[in-house]
């Protein structure tokens, strides 16, 4: 299986609610790595890297995880992975 890239761009009122505490938390469960920011429209990104059975759960997850009412929309992308991260972090 290979590796892919996965960035969301989460929409809603999903900062000042735990958003990336909680991705940064529930990544641990998961062989994925990547980052998670806010943005400065209000919005999240999430950047990952990882199996796409594995990233497709771990988006999942962020869904199930009481998150999913803040969000009003998922602008999902995929595409080759990079290998630029080590671990998954809260960037800026």
């Amino acid at each position: 299986m290979s590796r892919s890239r996965l960035q969301v761009i989460y929409s809603g009122r999903v900062q000042g609610v735990g958003f990336r505490y909680t991705a940064k938390t529930l990544a641990a469960g998961f062989e994925i790595t990547g980052t998670v920011r806010n943005l400065p429209d209000g919005g999240v990104e999430l950047l990952a890297e990882g199996l796409k059975e594995e990233l497709g759960a771990f988006q999942g997850a962020i869904r199930d995880s009481g998150l999913g009412h803040f969000i009003s929309r998922e602008q999902v992308m995929w595409s080759e992975p990079t290998g630029e991260f080590r671990g998954f972090g809260i960037v800026g």
